[in-house]
C-alpha cells in the first residue's frame, strides 16, 4: 500500500513528492533542489528522493509531521526499516544467513543511506533556521581513513573528517568479489560483437566501471596513443591507458560495427528501433545477464569484471597509488580492499616468512 498516495516523480529535470499529502512535505522538494543546485550527481539526489519518501510514508502512517520529528521519532523509523520486509525479495523470516540475518530485510548500508538522507534534510533545515533543533544525533568523530589524510609530506592537516551519527548502523565490510582467470576468459567468449568485447574488455583490462563505460565518447578513446579520458565518480576526470587488445578491438567497432549517428557517445544500440542512440545502463545490463545465462558464468556481473582487473594489479604488485589512480578511487583504503583478494601474492608471502622463520629455528 502506497501511504495517502505519497509517491517521488521527476519534473523538468527536479526530483520532487507527489500526491495528496505531499503538501505537508513540501520541505523535502526545497532540499532535493537545493542538492541538485550544488551539483549532485542526479543519481543521488534520486536515491535520496526514495530515501526520503520512505521515511515521509512512514511519517503519514504515523501521523507525525515534519517539523515535530524528534530523535525518538528516528529511533522507532529506523527500527521499522530493520523489521521491514523488502518487497519481492524471496525467503521469509524463517530464512536466514549465515550470520543470523533473514533474507528478506533492508541492508544495513540501505538503512544508513536513508539516515544520510534525513541527516542532510534536517541539515538544510538548520542551514535555513539556525534556531531550530536537528533531531539526528552526532555521534563521535569518524575515525581517520588512512595516515596519510591526518597528515601530509609537511604534517599539515589535509582534511578532517566528519562526524558520524551514532544512530547508524554497523556495517559489514566485505571484499569485492572477483572472478578466476577461467571465468574471466570463459564469459568473453560469449561476446560475438566487436562492441559488447570493448566494453567487456575496457571492465576487465582497463577497470572501467559500467557507467564510465557508457559515459565514454568517441573523442575520448586515442586508440593511437591508447589512452582513455574518463569521467568516474564526482565527475573526476582521469586519464586511462588503454590495453593494446582493447584499443584495437574498439577500433574495429568503429570502423566495421558502429551505426552512423549523429551522437557522440562510443557506445551505441546496434540494432532495433532505438539503434544508433547510446547504449543504456538497462541495456548494458540486459546484455551481460544474457552472456551470464550463456556462459554459465552466474558472478559474471560488469561490475565483477572491475574487481578481477583490481586483483590482478594487486597479484603483480602494483603500487598502491598507481591501483589508485586507475581504479579512479577517491580514498586508497577502498584500493587496500584488493590486496587482500591477491591469494597467490598473499601465501607467497606467508610461505617466505615461514621459510625464514623455520631457518632461525
Amino acid at each position: 500500500m502506497i501511504e495517502q498516495g505519497l509517491r517521488l516523480e521527476e519534473r523538468e529535470g527536479s526530483w520532487m513528492l507527489a500526491g495528496p499529502s505531499a503538501g505537508q512535505f513540501v520541505l523535502v522538494d526545497e532540499y532535493l533542489a537545493y542538492l541538485a543546485d550544488r551539483n549532485y550527481s542526479p543519481k543521488t539526489v534520486r536515491a535520496y528522493g526514495y530515501d526520503l519518501l520512505a521515511f515521509c510514508r512512514w511519517l503519514a502512517t504515523e501521523d507525525v509531521s515534519l517539523g515535530e520529528v524528534t530523535t525518538e521519532t528516528l529511533l522507532k523509523f529506523l527500527h521499522a526499516c530493520r523489521e521491514a520486509k523488502v518487497p519481492g525479495r524471496r525467503g521469509g523470516p524463517n530464512v536466514v544467513t549465515l550470520s543470523g540475518r533473514r533474507m528478506d530485510q533492508y541492508a544495513a548500508t540501505t538503512i544508513n543511506r536513508r539516515l544520510a538522507a534525513i541527516s542532510g534534510l534536517f541539515t538544510f533545515v538548520t542551514m535555513r533556521d539556525p534556531e531550530s533543533i536537528n533531531p539526528v544525533p552526532k555521534g563521535r568523530e569518524a575515525r581517520w581513513r588512512v595516515a596519510g589524510e591526518r597528515s601530509g609530506m609537511l604534517a599539515h592537516t589535509i582534511r578532517r573528517p566528519k562526524n558520524r551519527s551514532s544512530l547508524r548502523l554497523r556495517e559489514p565490510r566485505r571484499l569485492p568479489k572477483a572472478l578466476s582467470q577461467a571465468q574471466a576468459a570463459e564469459l568473453l567468449a560469449s561476446f560475438h560483437t566487436w562492441r559488447d568485447r570493448a566494453i567487456a574488455g575496457l571492465m576487465l583490462y582497463c577497470g572501467l566501471r559500467s557507467a564510465e563505460v557508457l559515459g565514454l565518447n568517441v573523442a575520448d578513446a586515442d586508440i593511437g596513443g591508447r589512452w582513455a579520458s574518463v569521467i568516474g565518480k564526482g565527475d573526476r576526470q582521469r586519464r586511462v591507458p588503454l590495453d593494446a587488445d582493447v584499443a584495437s578491438v574498439i577500433q574495429v567497432y568503429l570502423l566495421a560495427e558502429r551505426p552512423e549517428s549523429t551522437e557522440q557517445r562510443l557506445f551505441l544500440v546496434a540494432k532495433g528501433p532505438n539503434r544508433g542512440r547510446p547504449l543504456t545502463a538497462a541495456g548494458l545490463r540486459t546484455i551481460f545477464r544474457y552472456h551470464r545465462a550463456v556462459s554459465g558464468i552466474t558472478a559474471g556481473h560488469p561490475h565483477a569484471l572491475r574487481h578481477t582487473f583490481g586483483t590482478a594489479l594487486a597479484e603483480a604488485g602494483v603500487d598502491l597509488a598507481v591501483m589508485q589512480a586507475l581504479l579512479g578511487h577517491a580514498h586508497v583504503d577502498t584500493t587496500a580492499r584488493y590486496i587482500h583478494l591477491a591469494p597467490a601474492h598473499v601465501k607467497a608471502e606467508f610461505d617466505a616468512a615461514r621459510s625464514r622463520i623455520r631457518a632461525q629455528q
